[in-house]
């Protein structure tokens, strides 16, 4: 099973690198994939993380089960603007595979036009970008193959619904009980 999680200059490093290890964990493969051409991308908060893969290196999407857009500003807006990033998550969506988005990533949605009539959440403050949508002022959103969250403090619930989602109940029990997350 693999995942894409996209990564662009300005991204929220918590949202991003929080699913991809606790993916791993779970030996599900998470393909890094910056959307330039260089590999090193510099976070919102100046961590350079290397992604594993270029987009131009980005084949068969459909080898993929889902794909994460991570937050952060200008990271969510620069994923916005992309038109393979929107390509890969329409194409994604149609056949009824993950499309996830925490923080800002929202507005990638919406701009892919996967909400229509779904409940959705995001950071405070978009909500007038994801007109169409159900917004609901949720931590994490589940409406079917579409799962959202709020913000950085939430990265972990996120993945976490992300594991349940992919690999089922079970599997998000043992994430929880191997990070040591206790419900409150």
């Amino acid at each position: 099973m693999k995942i894409i999680v996209f990564l662009a200059e300005g991204f929220e490093e918590v949202e991003a690198l929080t699913v991809v290890d606790y993916l791993r964990r779970k030996d599900i493969t998470v393909d890094m994939i910056s959307i330039t051409e260089e590999k090193k991308v510099k976070g919102s908060h100046d961590i350079i993380v290397a992604a594993d893969k270029v987009l131009s290196e980005l084949k068969e999407v459909d080898s993929y089960e889902g794909a994460v857009i991570p937050g952060g500003l200008p990271g969510a807006t620069n994923l916005r603007d992309n038109e393979t990033v929107i390509h890969t998550m329409k194409t994604l969506n149609k056949k009824d595979k993950l499309v996830a988005a925490i923080c800002a990533g929202p507005i990638v949605l919406e701009r892919a036009e996967v909400i229509e009539g779904r409940r959705i959440t995001s950071y405070p403050g978009f909500e007038e970008e994801l007109k169409g949508g159900n917004y609901v002022e949720e931590n994490v959103v589940r409406d079917g193959n579409m799962i959202t969250a709020r913000g950085p403090a939430l990265a972990v619930d996120f993945a976490i619904e992300i594991v349940d989602y992919l690999l089922g109940e079970e599997k998000a029990k043992e994430l929880k009980a191997g990070i040591l997350y206790k419900e409150n």
